[in-house]
């Protein structure tokens, strides 16, 4: 029997619901239940994938090749569970798949309407894929209160009284907060939080409660009389040193305890918590510390690039070592001898992007990575950006550039129209729509033998990456620039697309079309990220 948690937030936004979310699948699964997480979102964009990163984050990419909300990161990075495009919903999505079923005539004449056939939508959409599993974990985008999400909690309301109290259950995350004059903890937010949930028909069942300190008994036993709650659900959140200790200080907090006793499960046991404790550990207490230089278009919202970030600090668990990150903006190094801002970096990478702006900065960085023999990544973006400093500052190529910044004479980076998928041939027109039509999800790569990248791989021939691009390397270019030096080193298996580029002669230096970061976890560090900061363990050991 599925069981069906649904995770709603209040007060303000950020407290973390896809962090809890995610933690909470964690301690579940570690008491050896199968779980799977999803996220509705109200916005009315089919999806995130045409929204500026200063808008709402990266876009994460699943292998299916649905770009979607950056929680979903946190779903795969605490489970290793794959996400899926049924795992994320947006108000745009639904309403796109009403709409056509109505132009269809599926409604037979009838008026279509929010309620029944947008909160029908919204539960075929939640009780979706859901066989076999033990609990699927559901989180509410938003703050309760927005007039965009109320279809959803409505939805969410129907679903849990059409399957009963045994397969649904209401986590409401909201926030105590501590003013410092008054010297006390507050929980009229939270009891007003609750009180607007309830005038929506939803009595939420367990109150997760973002704190800085912990919340006294006192306080606990009044926010559960106000809210019609027991008091052991009633769970302190508290800020922890890192998100990795998120699901060992809910545990604490009983948070698993009271999910399964609301279900009516044994909650005899503990969960194998070891795996989180090492990797706390790890993260707490490092033996050493690397610099690592991201030279970045949007570095203002460090969201933006929230899977690298996580991606690097778990290729320092692998080599038990802090990774601080130096966020540099790639303008700053369009001005002459500003590249000397990287002197003294253990590790250079160059994340994706799109536009000019900044690329040039990017290309400096490339190319002072490459001379001064600094450990590099280039990923997507930062790949194309690797392969034009090459054909510029080794080829000889001036002009080399990429049709995406406009006509150019030399098209080494240039607009993909189609591409085979499996046994498909996928097609896209220039000029056509943004959204969805760039070469998205997994895609094969099949390595060189002998190069860096196989032996990263643990000497794999072939890999299975994401991607998230619509500008390709020109694989007409690759004879001159392996010439000078530059090594192609994984192609897409029919020979056509450059997926992987390095210099033998390097350190370490590669470049990838796709985004690794997207696979990486705490407790199965991407290779490639492993290999990176292992190179930068050792640029550090030799200044």
């Amino acid at each position: 029997m599925t069981r069906f948690v649904f995770i709603t937030g209040g007060v303000v936004s950020s407290l973390g619901k896809g962090l809890a979310s995610a933690a909470l699948g964690a301690l579940l699964q570690a008491r050896g239940y199968k779980v799977r997480l999803r996220k509705l979102d109200p916005y009315l964009n089919v999806d995130p994938g045409t929204m500026s990163p200063y808008q709402h984050g990266e876009v994460y990419v699943t292998d299916d090749g649905a770009e979607t909300d950056l929680d979903l990161g946190h779903y795969e990075r605490f489970t290793g569970v794959h996400a899926t495009r049924a795992d994320n919903w947006t108000t745009g999505r639904i309403y796109s798949e009403v709409i056509a079923k109505e132009r269809r005539g599926d409604y037979l004449g009838g008026t279509v309407q929010v309620i029944p056939h947008i909160t029908d939508a919204i539960k075929d959409a939640i009780a979706a894929e859901t066989d076999g599993l033990d609990f699927v974990l559901v989180e509410i985008g938003g703050t309760v209160g927005d007039i965009e999400s109320l279809p959803f909690l409505e939805a969410i309301r129907q679903f849990a009284n059409e399957v009963g109290p045994q397969r649904a259950c209401f986590m409401h995350l909201t926030l105590v907060p501590y003013i410092p004059s008054a010297g006390e903890l507050k929980t009229k937010p939270t009891q007003h939080s609750v009180k607007e949930l309830l005038g929506l028909g939803i009595q939420p069942d367990i109150l997760l409660c973002r704190c800085d300190r912990p919340i006294p008994e006192n306080e606990r036993r009044k926010i559960a009389l106000f809210c019609n709650v027991r008091p052991e659900s009633v769970i302190p959140a508290l800020d922890v040193s890192n998100i990795y200790a998120v699901p060992l200080s809910y545990h604490e907090e009983g948070l698993d305890r009271e999910v399964l006793r609301h279900f009516g499960m044994s909650v005899y046991g503990e969960p194998d918590m070891k795996r989180w404790r090492r990797i706390v550990h790890s993260v707490d207490q490092p033996e050493g510390e690397v610099t690592i230089a991201v030279v970045g278009k949007y570095t203002g919202l460090l969201d933006a690039y929230k899977s690298l970030a996580e991606a690097l600090t778990h290729g320092g668990i692998a080599h038990n070592v802090r990774v601080r990150l130096d966020w540099v903006d790639s303008q700053i190094f369009e001005s002459p001898d500003s590249v000397q801002r990287l002197e003294g970096v253990n590790g250079i990478l160059v994340p994706g992007g799109f536009g000019e702006r900044g690329s040039a900065g990017k290309i400096a960085a490339v190319r002072f990575a490459r001379e001064r023999k600094v450990p590099f990544l280039g990923i997507c973006f930062g790949m194309q950006m690797a392969v034009i400093e090459a054909a510029r500052n080794l080829v000889g190529l001036e002009r080399a550039s990429s049709t995406e910044f406009g006509p150019t004479e030399e098209p080494v980076v240039g607009l993909l129209t189609e591409w085979a998928r499996g046994n498909q041939l996928e097609r896209r027109a220039e000029g056509g729509d943004l959204g969805g039509t760039m070469r998205l999800g997994a895609y094969p790569a099949a390595l060189a033998e002998d190069s860096l990248v196989r032996k990263v791989y643990g000497g794999a021939a072939q890999i299975q990456e994401r991607h998230r691009h619509r500008y390709e390397v020109n694989i007409g270019y690759r004879d001159r620039l392996e010439q000078a030096g530059l090594r192609f080193s994984g192609l897409s298996p029919d020979g056509v697309l450059p997926e992987i580029v390095e210099y033998p002669d390097h350190p370490w230096f590669i470049g990838v079309q796709f985004h690794p970061e997207l696979k990486s976890k705490p407790f199965a560090p991407h290779p490639l990220f492993s290999g990176f900061i292992g190179a930068a363990v050792g640029k550090a050991r030799l200044v």
